[in-house]
């Protein structure tokens, strides 16, 4: 596995906050981890608080500026810059090679019977050269944008929605309410799916009257002790 393979290690990191302090933006190169980009060149703008996020290195990539983890990006080594897909030149119909003249066909004509001596007459026919066909022109089809994928999940009595675009997460899972989870299911017409999440809001909904119910129990037995303490004053 190569350096640019393995992403930026502390030092990297380190030399990159040096660097941006003294007015420099390093050049970096996506690795195979940043997916599709992967090989291109950007430069580091920014570096954020680690504490706060896995994505704190903000690269600058044509006009975008997007976080990146230190695993997706490595130290471009020198002379690299950004790669540009050089459009092949359309090939030029080769020229047409000059019609060989026919050999001709001689046929033998019938005479009548009183002529003497009957002639040979020759017949030239002409063929026609066929001219070669000229080569399609291959055209690259452009790539489409990378998939997104929206996540619903429940999980430890929660449930969280999250957003991924390709190998990139457009939106770290945040929690919603259950209602909310409810109504993002009932959009979606799976069989099975929405009796599951049913499912699992009955038995939360269970769990939280039991806690209930041992809550007033609780409060009624310390209300009736401080009732008896008031009346022993």
């Amino acid at each position: 596995m190569g350096a640019a393979d393995q992403g930026l290690s502390e030092d990297d990191v380190r030399a990159f906050r040096e660097a941006l302090a003294a007015g420099r933006k390093p050049k970096v190169v996506f690795t195979a981890a940043a997916g599709q980009i992967a090989g291109q060149v950007g430069q580091v703008v920014e570096l954020t608080d680690p504490a706060e996020s896995d994505e704190f290195v903000v690269v600058r990539f044509g006009r975008d500026e997007l976080p990146f983890s230190p695993a997706d990006v490595a130290v471009a080594p020198r002379g690299a810059g950004r790669k540009t897909v050089e459009p092949q030149p359309e090939p030029q119909p080769e020229p047409e090679p000059a019609a060989a003249p026919a050999e001709p066909e001689f046929v033998l004509d019938r005479v009548p019977a009183p002529r003497p001596a009957p002639r040979e007459e020759s017949r030239v026919e002409t063929v026609e050269a066929a001219k070669p066909a000229r080569r399609a022109t291959k055209v690259a089809k452009p790539k489409g944008p990378a998939g997104l994928t929206v996540t619903l999940a429940y999980a430890d009595g929660e449930w969280t929605v999250a957003a991924q675009q390709g190998s990139k997460a457009l939106a770290k899972p945040y929690v919603v309410k259950p209602a909310e989870a409810l109504r993002m299911v009932a959009l979606v017409d799976v069989p099975g799916v929405h009796e599951a999440v049913e499912q699992i809001l009955a038995a939360e909904r269970a769990e939280a009257e039991q806690q209930a119910e041992k809550l007033r129990a609780e409060l009624a037995e310390i209300e009736a002790r401080l009732a008896d303490l008031r009346e022993a004053n």
